[in-house]
């Protein structure tokens, strides 16, 4: 990481705060950051959230790629900063000329010169991308890529306010160095949108972004057929967009986490306990990484609802893994990316109750999934257990006696067995570890397997 540079400056700021930030890097080809960074600021153009946006674009002939679409973009924003080691041109394209767009012009020298950034402030909606392009070390032996599209950059993105927050100050530095009355201006605009970040829910946005994240997503892989690339980088970039769709799903699952004051944690929290009850189950190491996916995608119909329906697709509104029945928001959402279609089908049947009265299927006992049995019964309760107020062993005995007399009406009575068995360990000292999930699009095959109703295992349900 670039010493000076404002995701060195961001990291080693976390890092130093009492509640240090994880986070999740990864390393992005440059059309995977493209697409992602067209569906960051489209998203401007659809909300209207009037956002200040600043980039880093490494040269200016980047910018002057992007420059049209910049003149849309600052039709809707308050302002937009663009920092750039200047190239012929850089500042005599009309959108440089207009009001609220702001050029910076780096020095070679300068660290943020070797940076792309995209960062998005706005009262309803934070977004950004932080990245560095890896050194000719970091290549290694294959050197630096002949193909542009090839090139990689190393960082992460997130939806995150806060983190938002620290990355737009640390802009700011770097911009008072060639220009202080720009960095003056811009700070009076960003502590009117700090203001009232503290009294909005920025996830109002967030379920039609996601969608428009995966949809560039694979319309990006569209270059891939035709180009010069041998088979290997072709395969590899293929996967990288893949990897970036599933990421795509967690940060949104993680912005409804955090927009939950009084359960923040719900998601990680959630799917450690899953591991752990299916560990007890000695359910295949397959379905423990399906179930824990799962498990942190539970809580996606909390979000407003996406744009996109099955019927875009030129498919039907139905659950055609399983029994017949509607699809809620969120599992449709997930249903955009045929590998996560499986975990589409446990989402939307977590909210199921054994005795068949539940939603959306009414299905009934062993019918319903396995895993949204054991999510629909450890969501309740984490969620009961994180909002009595009591002390931990306390609050651990209070969520499981509430859990116990829903047993064969509202739970499966072998799953609720086993919580007792879970909840004694916790009361014991067991830990869960609740660390972010690294994805790769090799690890998550997710549809190669059918989802059952019962564990073949010689330590299933029936054994417990």
């Amino acid at each position: 990481m670039l010493k000076g540079s404002v995701l060195q400056q961001l990291v080693e700021r976390c890092q130093q705060g009492s509640s240090p930030t994880p986070f999740n890097y990864g390393v992005y080809y440059k059309n995977t950051l493209v697409s992602l960074c067209h569906a960051l600021e489209d998203s401007i153009l659809a909300n209207g959230c009037e956002p200040i946006v600043m980039t880093a674009f490494q040269r200016g002939k980047w910018y002057l790629q992007e420059a049209d679409r910049y003149a849309s973009i600052a039709k809707k924003a308050r302002h937009i900063m663009i920092l750039a080691a200047p190239d012929a041109g850089f500042a005599d394209h009309p959108t440089g000329q207009r009001d609220n767009v702001s050029l910076v012009s780096l020095t070679p020298e300068d660290p943020v010169a070797q940076e792309w950034h995209l960062v998005i402030l706005s009262p309803t909606y934070t977004a950004m991308v932080m990245c560095q392009e890896l050194t000719e070390e970091d290549y290694g032996v294959s050197g630096i890529p002949e193909v542009d599209i090839e090139r990689k950059f190393y960082g992460f993105w997130t939806f995150e306010a806060d983190l938002v927050l620290q990355t737009v100050e640390l802009m700011l530095d770097a911009c008072d160095r060639y220009n202080p009355e720009l960095r003056s201006a811009l700070q009076v605009q960003v502590n009117e949108i700090s203001a009232a970040l503290a009294e909005r829910d920025t996830t109002e946005q967030l379920g039609n972004t996601v969608d428009r994240v995966v949809t560039y997503l694979k319309e990006s892989r569209a270059i891939l057929p035709g180009t010069d690339l041998k088979f290997a980088a072709e395969a590899a970039l293929d996967r990288n967009l893949a990897s970036n769709e599933f990421q795509a799903f967690l940060r949104m699952a993680q912005a409804i986490d955090l927009s939950d004051a009084a359960n923040p944690m719900a998601g990680s929290e959630v799917a450690a306990l899953c591991e752990a009850i299916a560990q007890l189950l000695d359910l295949p190491a397959w379905q423990i990484k399906r179930l824990r996916l799962a498990a942190l995608l539970h809580r996606i119909d909390y979000l407003p609802g996406t744009g996109h329906t099955l019927a875009d697709e030129g498919g039907d509104n139905s659950d055609s893994e399983g029994p017949s029945c509607p699809l809620r928001s969120g599992a449709q959402a997930l249903r955009t990316m045929p590998k996560l279609r499986a975990i589409a089908q446990i989402v939307n049947h977590r909210t199921e109750r054994w005795d068949g009265q539940g939603l959306p299927g009414q299905l009934e006992a062993d019918a319903i999934p396995l895993e949204s049995r054991i999510i629909g019964l450890l969501a309740e309760f984490q969620h009961y257990a994180a909002s009595s107020g009591l002390p931990h062993n306390e609050a651990i005995a209070a969520a499981l006696t509430h859990c116990q007399g829903g047993s064969a009406t509202l739970w499966d009575p072998k799953l609720v067995e086993t919580l007792g068995l879970l909840a004694m360990g916790l009361q014991q000292g067991l830990g869960l570890p609740t660390s972010p999930v690294k994805v790769s699009a090799g690890l998550w095959t997710l549809d190669d397997t059918p989802i059952s109703s019962t564990v073949d295992s010689p330590n299933n349900l029936a054994n417990v």
